[in-house]
Parts: C-alpha cells; sequence; structure tokens
C-alpha cells in the first residue's frame, strides 16, 4: 500500500509540474510519417483508482498531449515514431523523459507508459470522422479568459426558432455527454441535441472550460470556480438572445450543469428552463451519500469535518491520503464555490415555467432529488422517465448492466425524454 502511495504522489508532482509548464519549444526529435495515425485519439493513462484522461493529437510530422485535469494543453512530444502496428511517443519535461510505448490496431492504441521507472498501461480511441464539427455549426463568444468554442443545432425550415443552451454535468464531460475519465463514449447530449433540431428547437452546446474544444480555457485548477461555469452558460444565452435566428431562449442543464442553469438563468433572465438528472440537495450532501458506501467509519467522520470546514469557506490543509482525489487543496478553492449554491434555493428564485427530468433507473441522481426540486417548485412540471439511466439511455436495473450503456453510442435515448421535453416547449415557447 505505501508503495503504491508513494507512485500516486509521484505521478501527480510530475503532471502538476507539466501544467505549471508553458508550451516551451523543445529539441527536434526525428519524427517518421504519421500519415496514418492522424488526427485526434482520447483515452487515459490507466494510474489503478485514478485514471488520468489524456487527449494525444497527432499530424503528418508531430504531435501533442492534452491532459485537462491538470490544466495542461497541447504539449509539444518531442519524438513519434510509427512502425506499424508498433507506435512510440515521448515528451521531455525538465530533464525528465516520459514515454509512451504502444501498438495500433484499427482505431485504438493501447500500450505501456513509463516515468522514472514505473510503468502504467494506457489506450487511446480515435475520433470519428462524423464527430468533427462543421465549420457553419460551429459558434463564438467571449468569456473571461478568452474566447469560447460551442455547437449550434439548427432545425430546417425558416425560424425564428426556440433556443435552448444544454449545459453537460460535471467533471471533463464534453458537449455530447462524453467523459475522457470513462471508456467509450455515450453521445447522450449530441443526440438530444440531434432529436430536438428534428422537432423544431434549436440548442448550443458547448465543452466547458478545459474540456474538449475549450481545453485552453482550464487555468490552474486551484484558480477554478462554480460562478466562472455560471458566467459562461449566462454569456451563451446572451449570445442567442442577440440572434435573430432564436426566438425564446432557455436553458436545459444535465447532472452538475442542472445547478449551473438554475443560476445562469437567473442573470441572464431565460424563458424557460428545464434540469436532467439535476441534484436537489446541496452538493456536500450528495458527495456524503456516494462516500458512505466505500469509505471506512473513520474516513467516513473526516470527510464529514472537511466538508463542514469547506462550507464555511475554511480550506483544510491535513488530509488523509486516502482522501486526496477528492479533497485536495487545489479542488478546495472550487467546492467551496460550489457549497454556496442549494438547488431548491436556487430554483424558487425562476419566474418561468420549469420542468424538471429525471429517470428512474438512474444511479447517480435519484428520483428523490427531482421529488425535492417538485416540491421546493410547486408550480413546475416533473418527468420521470421509465427506464432512464443518468445518461438518458434506456438500462437494465442491475448497476453492471446500467454502467454498461455509459460506453455505447449506439444505444437510443430513452423512450419518453425527448417527447416529453418537445410537448413542454411546444406549450410555453411558441
Amino acid at each position: 500500500m505505501r508503495r503504491q502511495r508513494i507512485v500516486f504522489s509521484l505521478i501527480a508532482m510530475v503532471f502538476l509540474l507539466l501544467a505549471a509548464c508553458s508550451k516551451e519549444k523543445e529539441e527536434a526529435s526525428e519524427m517518421s510519417s504519421l500519415e496514418n495515425i492522424e488526427g485526434v485519439w482520447e483515452g487515459s493513462i490507466n494510474i489503478p483508482e485514478q485514471p488520468l484522461p489524456i487527449i494525444v493529437e497527432f499530424e503528418k510530422d508531430k504531435g501533442t498531449i492534452s491532459i485537462p485535469v491538470q490544466g495542461l494543453n497541447e504539449y509539444p512530444l518531442t519524438g513519434v515514431k510509427l512502425e506499424e502496428p508498433d507506435v512510440f511517443f515521448n515528451m521531455n519535461i525538465q530533464g525528465q523523459k516520459l514515454t509512451f510505448d504502444g501498438k495500433v490496431e484499427q482505431e485504438k492504441i493501447t500500450g505501456t507508459f513509463t516515468q522514472q521507472g514505473q510503468t502504467f498501461p494506457f489506450d487511446l480511441v480515435k475520433g470519428s470522422k462524423e464527430e468533427e464539427v462543421e465549420k457553419d455549426r460551429l459558434v463564438e463568444v467571449k468569456v473571461q479568459d478568452g474566447t469560447m468554442s460551442g455547437q449550434l443545432e439548427i432545425p430546417q425550415g425558416d425560424g425564428p426558432f426556440p433556443l435552448m443552451v444544454v449545459i453537460a454535468g460535471s467533471g471533463p464531460t464534453d458537449r455530447n455527454g462524453n467523459s475522457i475519465a470513462l471508456p467509450g463514449k455515450n453521445n447522450s447530449l449530441k443526440m438530444l441535441a440531434e432529436d430536438l433540431a428534428v422537432n423544431g428547437v434549436a440548442t448550443i452546446r458547448y465543452d466547458k472550460r478545459g474540456v474538449g474544444k475549450n481545453a485552453s480555457l482550464a487555468g490552474k485548477e486551484e484558480d477554478l470556480r462554480f460562478d466562472q461555469y455560471i458566467d459562461d452558460a449566462a454569456a451563451w444565452v446572451q449570445f442567442a438572445k442577440n440572434d435573430k435566428r432564436f426566438s425564446k431562449i432557455g436553458i436545459i442543464g444535465h447532472s452538475e450543469g442542472s445547478l449551473i442553469g438554475m443560476v445562469a438563468s437567473q442573470k441572464v433572465d431565460t424563458d424557460v428552463f428545464i434540469s436532467i438528472a439535476g441534484a436537489g440537495r446541496p452538493i456536500d450532501q450528495i458527495l456524503l451519500e456516494q462516500l458512505k458506501a466505500q469509505l471506512p467509519a473513520n474516513l467516513m467522520e473526516e470527510s464529514t469535518d472537511i466538508l463542514e470546514k469547506l462550507k464555511q469557506g475554511e480550506q483544510v490543509k491535513t488530509i488523509s491520503q486516502e482522501l486526496q482525489s477528492v479533497f485536495r487543496s487545489s479542488v478546495q478553492p472550487y467546492m467551496i464555490s460550489w457549497l454556496k449554491y442549494d438547488p431548491a434555493e436556487q430554483l424558487q428564485k425562476l419566474n418561468g415555467p420549469v420542468l424538471i427530468v429525471n429517470g428512474n433507473l438512474d444511479i447517480q441522481v435519484p428520483v428523490k432529488d427531482a421529488e425535492l426540486l417538485h416540491q421546493t417548485k410547486k408550480d413546475s412540471e416533473i418527468l420521470i422517465v421509465d427506464k432512464m439511466n443518468h445518461i438518458l439511455k434506456e438500462a437494465p436495473a442491475d448497476r453492471e448492466g446500467n454502467i454498461a450503456t455509459y460506453s455505447n453510442p449506439n444505444l437510443p435515448l430513452a423512450n419518453g425524454l425527448v417527447d416529453g421535453i418537445v410537448d413542454f416547449l411546444q406549450e410555453h415557447v411558441k
């Protein structure tokens, strides 16, 4: 156990060092032709219990690596050699060489990552061509620290159309509902946006700062605040309000995006708000509920004490190693800013029509949270979708089968979800 902890610390230390480095020019290493692996590859270094999501992009004669959770964006690889099926690439950081030695098999690269004698498996999956964004569907808006890119889905025919800004959930979840912290894709938000367009509703969905096309807005983890996500969502609503192609403007917030959307809706006065799988309780209650199933009594007591101090705006310096992934010092400012917001209180402040959606097989946010929100705002409408799980797909009741749907983009959205949302919007945004 002690050796494993040392390994975790080593990895964390080096990658934090990476995040702090600028994109300095490296001595050129020999690069072979990379034509056969050109494109963006997403995956992770599989460190036990805390996989590290990575994005690698190859061009014909060079490559870069991004590590969104560490704030590292498009750091140059110093050498890439491709002798199919073998591929080897590395990066130099202040005299240290980090290497990736893998094999290419169709649309996958699997192999071994090595750092100072420690080795871990890694895997990458190539993005498909059909997922490339068409230029005429890309839109941009000015936000804090730069410009944010979003993807527009617009119905055929003459507008103006109602438009919903779609906000993704927590962690490195992208505009399509996929997370590089999880294997495979589910494309839930992409499918939702496309289905809404077929039904006459336009959408803008976007990668959060630090994710996907907006990875350059990551900054340092210790500088991130919940309010930045709120301001980003509000900027997209204001963008849509200034576009004559759109009539009524609303927000669809999924999971953590629900709370973000509630507060953003107040700032820019949206016409409607839809919460999908949104928590009805403050995040500390949700987090403790999730940790209870995983931690022994002593660590649960410590977690409770930490969260109580964070709620008071106090950072906690001493954290047990077992809790570092949840309560590390660099993430505490974000948690403090998040804990200021109670979903029930925020929902009550909305004046427009509200729809609360949940699936009865959601193993992350149970139906009781939707019911709590509905009770808080009695004039809201509630839709409980039968057999729907957290990623909006129809799922089996057993946990293993439920989780398996998170990695299957071929599954359709659960029956009743899109129809319920469209019926609500047709009633309130005519």
